[in-house]
Parts: C-alpha cells; sequence; structure tokens
C-alpha cells in the first residue's frame, strides 16, 4: 500500500528518536509522514494494536524502510493539540478554559473506557516494572545516585502496595494535554503496561511540574472537575475511583519529570536550576506522600520563585 502523495511538508525534527528523523505533512494536511528509527516501528506497531482496540489513536495508514529509514503515514487527527488551544484562550491570566478541561475530560473518558476493556490483572512484578519503566528510575538514579536510598525505595514500596489490585491497562507513559487533541490521543512512542488512571487522572495534576512556564493553570475546581469525570468512567467500567491513588501515580510521575534532566555541560546555569527545581518538586512530593498519602501541586514552587528563593544551587 502507497500511501504516499507527491509532495511532503517539511513540519519539525524529530529529537525524541534516537535516530533522529522528521515529520512531514501533506498538502491537505490530512495525513502525518514521520521518519526515524526502529522506536518508531515499534511505536507504530503499537498504535495499530490500540486502533484494533478501540483506542482513540491516529490509524497508521502505511509504513516501511525508505533509504534506509523507517517511515510511518498516519492520519492526522487535527493541527491543534489542548495545549495549543489553552495557550490560545488566555485572556491576560493564567486561568484554564473551561472548554479545554471539558474536552480533556471527554477525551481523557474515552481513553479510559477503551484501557479498561483490554485491562489484564496486577501482579506486584508488573506494578515494579512499571515504576521502573514510567519513572524512568534507572536513569533518575544514575543521574541523582543520592536518591537511590531506603527513604525513596520504601515510599516507591508503598506506592506499588497502594495499587495492588488496580488493573493494567496498554498505556501511553507521556500523557498530557500536548498529546491529547479534541479527537484523540498521539505520540505514543513512550508506551507499557500502567495501572488504569496513570495516564488520564493526571493530565491536569501535572502542569504544575513545567514550572509555570507552560502560561496557564487548573483551578481547584477544573481539577475536582476532570477528576471526577474520569472516575465516574473508572467507576462505570470497574467499580474503582481513581482519587485515592493520585497520590501513588503522582510520586512515580515525580521521577518521570526528573530523568534526563542532569546538564552535561556545567557551564549551562540554566539547565541546572531546572535539575534543581526537579529535584525539588521530587522531594516535595515524596514529602507531601510520606506525611499525608495526599499529594496537591497546587502548592509547588514556580520555577521563578524557585530560583528567587535559592539562586544558583551547588550540585548534590
Amino acid at each position: 500500500m502507497n500511501t504516499q502523495p507527491a509532495e511532503w511538508h517539511f513540519v519539525k525534527r524529530r529529537t525524541a528518536d534516537p535516530a533522529g528523523g522528521a515529520v512531514y505533512v501533506n498538502d491537505d494536511r490530512t495525513r502525518y509522514r514521520r521518519t526515524g528509527g526502529e522506536a518508531l516501528a515499534a511505536e507504530a506497531a503499537y498504535q495499530r494494536q490500540l486502533a484494533e482496540l478501540g483506542y482513540p489513536v491516529p490509524r497508521i495508514l502505511d509504513n516501511g524502510i525508505d533509504g534506509g529509514h523507517v517511515f510511518v503515514v498516519e492520519e492526522s487527527l487535527g493541527e491543534r493539540s489542548l495545549h495549543d488551544m489553552a495557550l490560545e484562550s488566555l485572556d491576560g491570566t493564567r486561568a484554564l478554559s473551561d472548554t479545554v478541561v471539558d474536552l480533556a475530560a471527554e477525551v481523557g473518558g474515552r481513553l479510559l473506557r477503551a484501557q479498561a476493556a483490554h485491562a489484564v490483572p496486577a501482579d506486584l512484578q508488573s506494578l515494579r516494572e512499571w515504576v521502573r519503566e514510567a519513572g524512568w528510575t534507572d536513569n533518575v538514579f544514575t543521574e541523582n545516585p543520592d536518591l537511590d536510598n531506603p527513604r525513596v525505595r520504601a515510599a516507591l514500596d508503598r506506592a506499588v502496595a497502594q495499587l495492588a489490585g488496580v488493573p493494567m491497562v496498554p498505556g501511553h507513559l507521556d500523557y498530557g494535554l500536548p498529546n491529547v487533541l479534541p479527537v484523540g490521543v498521539i505520540d505514543w512512542q513512550h508506551h507499557g503496561l500502567v495501572p488504569l488512571g496513570y495516564d488520564t487522572a493526571l493530565a491536569l495534576e501535572i502542569v504544575p511540574f513545567k514550572g509555570g512556564t507552560k502560561g496557564y493553570l487548573a483551578s481547584p475546581e477544573q481539577r475536582r472537575r476532570y477528576l471526577e469525570a474520569l472516575n465516574e468512567a473508572a467507576r462505570a467500567t470497574t467499580g474503582q475511583s481513581l482519587s485515592q491513588h493520585l497520590a501513588a501515580f503522582l510520586l512515580v510521575k515525580a521521577l518521570f519529570f526528573l530523568a534526563l534532566m542532569k546538564p552535561a555541560d556545567p557551564a549551562r546555569t540554566d539547565k541546572h536550576l531546572k535539575w534543581h527545581y526537579r529535584r525539588h518538586l521530587f522531594t516535595e512530593v515524596l514529602e507531601q506522600y510520606e506525611r499525608t498519602g495526599a499529594v496537591d501541586p497546587a502548592h509547588f514552587l514556580t520555577l521563578d520563585d524557585f530560583a528567587a528563593r535559592h539562586g544558583a544551587p551547588s550540585r548534590p
């Protein structure tokens, strides 16, 4: 099958793929063509499976090898993510649009219901593997060896024990408003089995991890309303709500946001600041989780506030 039109237009480089590559769009913007390496081939195979399972994902129209590089052609789900829509709707404040929140709840609910329909029972080994993959713990502990300690390990063990009994589902691992469009979810490169709710429940909770640099912020009411919509979908499919697992999910997500942050160049003080900021956020999540069993990202410092308080932190 050859669905490649005569003309492709360059969109951007693919920096996340170890093999590099780029993204192109066709003349009428109904299809995208991505190039890369074996990671892209694996993503395309996974995405085909998800489409067959009824997930709201772009259909793969063609894939193969061209000039020694993997290529994938997929249908376009649109050009504006919910992140783009959120930025476009800002009116001089950081208030997130209610329309974006409602769309996020609708798409998140669709994804969660599709995931729940193909859930498998969890066991402690699969949950520990999820922590390792979703939290990028090998990388985090390599870059931050002081965090590979009994205290952090005990908190992760507690999270795994708390999630025992939550079904595992094929998941995204990097779910958030930039990867959500009004009709579906894109960018399935980092995929694997996740506890039901890990992807969708955190979409608004993780906004503060960017340190205020996204430009928008969900209000407590919007976060409550979004999570309740996801709770309703979860209860209808599994009989369980997601709220009780939010803190355990956020502990793992805090590791994810710390991964690959340590700069190689000691002269990049801006990158050192962001690395220390993410270390601070992980410690904040850890302390909240230990103290109360809950985590509220609304209490996070912004990156600017952290910089004002701590200046240029020394290395750990």
